[in-house]
């Protein structure tokens, strides 16, 4: 029995050295992807749509209150009141509009975002799956220290399933 015992537990560090590890550049594949220049593309038109609009509303608001500063002291108080809040309603809707574009251009890119990394993620799934990998563990996410040549770099092979260069 202290026979059988010994040899399980001589034989358990290797199966530990057996196991395969491999580490992947996540980043570098996503931004080699034609979905993530398209991505990025329709993220920077839908920005720059934002910003005309946001401009147009500023100079709007600009002109109103230029023109109601010009003409301030000549004004009933009715319509100078008036004027002012038609100004101060501007002006929050300036406001509103900024918040609402910003999370709108947030929302448009984790939806894109979220299509391109399942993507790689199912890519990386399988090569694990494939070359029966413990661990791939991918170096853009910040790890301080992976061992190049105790581990396998698999980013080469995702690029290759998922048709890149």
């Amino acid at each position: 029995m202290k026979k059988i015992i010994l040899a399980v537990l001589l034989a358990l560090p290797m199966s530990v050295f057996a196991q395969k590890f491999a580490h992947v550049n996540s980043t570098q594949i996503v931004q080699a992807m034609p979905e993530y220049t398209t991505a990025m593309t329709d993220l920077q038109n839908l920005q720059k749509q934002y910003e005309q609009e946001l401009q147009r509303m500023q100079d709007e608001l600009k002109t109103k209150a230029d023109d109601f500063d010009k003409n301030q002291a000549t004004l009933p108080d009715a319509v100078k009141q008036r004027r002012q809040q038609e100004l101060q309603d501007l002006y929050q809707r300036l406001q509103q509009y900024e918040q609402t574009a910003a999370q709108e251009l947030q929302k448009a890119q984790a939806e894109k975002m979220q299509v391109i990394t399942k993507k790689v993620s199912d890519a990386i799934k399988e090569i694990g799956a494939a070359g029966q990998y413990v661990y791939i563990m991918d170096v853009s996410s910040g790890i301080p220290y992976i061992s190049e040549t105790l581990s396998t770099d698999v980013t080469t092979d995702v690029k290759t399933k998922l048709g890149l260069k």
